[in-house]
């Protein structure tokens, strides 16, 4: 069964947050770091550049295949800067994070800037709360919670849910096209506003140009090939990205009544590991960090942490750490702890 936090964990003093807050504060932590993002953006574009490079020189080759897996490793990476800048971690002015996000997730990507900021924000307000976070909703293919499970109609769905945790990975192979038709479907759905326009704009450029580069340079098959290749390995790698931070931690209902430390906390797991880690996961291995303070940049959350874990232990909240395989292993397990009761039909 879901784990969940149960009410009578009630909200503690509201302080205990704006103690940590002032430490953070007082350390520069929240300082704005344009020399670290200039330097991500920079080495991003030139990793770019390697592989357009790579893709003009190679023409009609099957080697093609290592290049759309390398740019899958790129995306990735860019679209780790639009995150940061949708939580305001790369500049002062809300206008200048906007203006690097829709580059980089409409123009660069093809994923709708506003559309993910939107849902991104609720997530963060509302960490693992049934009804409230749209990580956690209850249309997913997966069923996240013994709730979603048991109120799975048909056939098809309550199949699937029984055997979630060995389809797990095989279905962040279609992550990647979930994130581009939503993109889709979300600009084309609302009202002409202006920012709309400009984002329909990039993202109809992003697949126009990118589709047409690729069936001008490479056989039909080649350039599906591609595509496939691309797309899935990018859906994996942003999968296997987010993943770890909040599934299989408990789980919040409207009943449920915490301070923002305590929800923050409670729901979220952060990942063990040196720079490289770091480097893979684009700073969200430091997930308990980020959702106290979203707006700090990547490069001060491993400095934040002894803060956030003092703080923690000096309150008696549990600081939930993992190595990145364990991780994965406790997603796993509650996957398919959620989905027993179907098992047992």
């Amino acid at each position: 069964m879901t784990s969940r936090v149960d009410s009578s964990a009630e909200a503690a003093r509201g302080s205990d947050y704006a103690v940590l807050c002032r430490q953070v504060k007082n350390a520069g932590l929240l300082d704005r770091r344009p020399g670290y993002y200039t330097a991500k953006i920079t080495a991003n574009t030139v990793l770019l550049l390697a592989g357009g490079t790579a893709f003009v020189l190679l023409g009609r080759s099957w080697y093609q295949l290592f290049v759309a897996a390398f740019l899958a490793f790129v995306f990735t990476q860019i679209a780790f800067v639009g995150h940061d800048a949708g939580h305001r971690q790369i500049a002062g002015s809300r206008r200048i994070n906007d203006l690097f996000g829709v580059v980089h997730g409409n123009l660069l990507v093809g994923l709708s800037y506003g559309w993910w900021v939107t849902k991104h924000n609720r997530h963060h307000a509302n960490p693992n709360h049934e009804g409230r976070d749209p990580d956690l909703g209850g249309g997913s293919v997966l069923a996240l919670t013994a709730g979603h499970a048991e109120a799975r109609r048909g056939v098809p769905g309550r199949v699937l849910a029984r055997a979630q945790a060995f389809l797990f990975f095989p279905l962040l192979l279609l992550e990647g096209l979930h994130l581009h038709v939503a993109s889709v479907r979300a600009l084309m759905g609302g009202p002409p506003r202006r920012s709309r326009i400009v984002e329909a704009l990039l993202l109809g450029g992003h697949l126009v140009g990118y589709l047409t580069a690729l069936f001008l340079m490479l056989s039909p098959l080649q350039a599906v090939a591609f595509i496939v290749v691309h797309q899935c390995l990018f859906g994996l790698y942003m999968g296997c990205s987010f993943a770890p931070n909040h599934k299989g931690m408990p789980t919040l209902t409207d009943e449920t009544k915490l301070d923002y430390l305590r929800r923050q906390v409670l729901t979220s797991r952060n990942i063990r590991g040196g720079r490289f880690t770091d480097f893979i996961l684009g700073g969200l291995n430091y997930q308990v960090e980020h959702h106290l303070f979203p707006s700090m940049p990547r490069p001060s959350l491993h400095r934040a942490q002894g803060l956030v874990r003092d703080h923690c232990r000096l309150h008696g909240l549990p600081y939930v750490q993992s190595s990145l395989v364990g991780s994965y292993a406790q997603v796993l397990r509650h996957l398919h702890t959620v989905a027993t009761p179907l098992r047992a039909e």
